[in-house]
């Protein structure tokens, strides 16, 4: 019950630092990549803060012997590069960029009543069962 209202806690966080910094409407993000006509850096700059917070606190936090809430940290262990992972970066670009909506955004929009989103978010999902099921049919 601790771990569920703890991330309940983080993803109303992550939500709110979303919503102040415009991120989740896909036009913020479609601008971002318009760069030969309406382009908009901010995007930019709220990714830069989020690798900066991380960089700076994965330090710290990794040194742990385990997370606080939880017995393990939960880190790929995967080093490697290849085709379904260059496949699937591909498939994200690609529907961010048509949308405008990754899924955090895509998901706080939900709050918002957002048909988008909603749209996203249940093509999100049926992306998710069509990878089980493809992967399970090897």
């Amino acid at each position: 019950m601790k771990n569920n209202l703890v991330a309940l806690l983080a993803g109303i966080i992550f939500g709110l630092g979303l919503a102040l910094s415009q991120m989740i409407d896909p036009n913020k993000v479609l601008n971002f990549l318009d760069v030969t006509g309406n382009w908009d850096p901010s995007l930019a700059f709220v990714m830069m803060g989020a690798l900066a917070v991380s960089m700076v606190s994965f330090r710290f936090i990794l040194q742990r012997p385990t997370p606080i809430f939880e017995t393990s940290f939960h880190v790929s262990k995967q080093t490697i590069i290849n085709k379904p992972l260059i496949l699937g970066a591909a498939i994200f670009g690609v529907g961010w960029g048509m949308s405008g909506y990754c899924p955090g955004p895509a998901v706080a929009s939900l709050g918002l009543f957002s048909v988008e989103g909603a749209v996203m978010v249940v093509a999100i999902y049926a992306g998710f069962f069509s990878q089980r099921w493809l992967a399970q049919r090897k």
